[in-house]
């Protein structure tokens, strides 16, 4: 319950029916409580497993450990952020530089 404190998920978890024992979604169980799409997130931020962040906006994906660049449904590239800026022939270098001028401060 710490983590989800933490990442801002605490008042919520105390208004589930079950706490932590709360089936989630509906799709999934008849008893499952939707949650937000925020709300998501702050519980995958407090897992202890593998969070999938899928983004078109490169500036928010500075912070992951690794990237995987998709084309075409295809991995081209694979590294950090730091890696696949460098590579000047990448995929990743060009989508960074289209969007450069957004994250460029003045």
């Amino acid at each position: 319950m710490g983590c989800l404190s933490k990442a801002d998920f605490g008042d919520r978890l105390k208004t589930l029916p079950d706490g932590l024992d709360t089936p989630l979604y509906k799709e999934l169980d008849k008893n499952g409580v939707e949650v937000s799409g925020g709300e998501a997130q702050k519980i995958d931020i407090a897992g202890d497993k593998t969070a999938v962040y899928i983004s078109h906006r490169l500036s928010s994906c500075k912070f992951c450990d690794d990237i995987a660049v998709f084309d075409h449904g295809a991995i081209v590239q694979y590294g950090t952020h730091d890696q696949l800026v460098a590579d000047e022939n990448g995929k990743y270098y060009d989508l960074w530089q289209a969007q450069a001028q957004y994250y460029a401060k003045e």
